[in-house]
């Protein structure tokens, strides 16, 4: 089923919103060298989920960073409801999923330069199904 625009502009006010707190809680933290951005909110028809798709560099870091969030999750939906009070009435419950888009675009564009030969290593060439 396709969004709603009240779902689109409850994840749009959420997104902006929330790549501010992780910011802020970066800063806190004291992790410098440590990007997060918010790529992608997504809310549930009734308005009870928000699904946030978080891009991390440096990549290595992206899983411990995300389980560190996930544990001080009550504490980043509370900033976010302190910053949406005039726009929502009730904040979603928040869902952090990594967003590895970016990587994936990068081992594609390493496989067209050339950089990178399949073929060389059969292994990594997916298995074919029989039909």
């Amino acid at each position: 089923m396709e969004e709603t625009n009240r779902q689109k502009k409850i994840g749009g006010v959420i997104q902006r919103d929330l790549a501010d707190v992780l910011q802020a809680q970066l800063r806190d933290s004291g992790m410098t060298g440590t990007i997060i951005s918010v790529s992608k909110v997504r809310v549930t028809s009734d308005l009870s989920q928000a699904r946030a798709y978080l891009s991390i560099f440096p990549s290595k870091d992206a899983k411990a960073i995300l389980d560190d969030l996930s544990a001080i999750k009550p504490q980043i939906r509370h900033q976010l409801a302190q910053r949406t009070r005039n726009q929502l009435r009730r904040m979603p419950n928040l869902e952090f999923y990594l967003d590895n888009s970016l990587d994936y675009i990068e081992e594609i564009e390493k496989s067209l330069k050339g950089e990178e030969n399949p073929l060389k290593k059969p292994d990594q060439l997916p298995k074919r199904k029989k039909s």
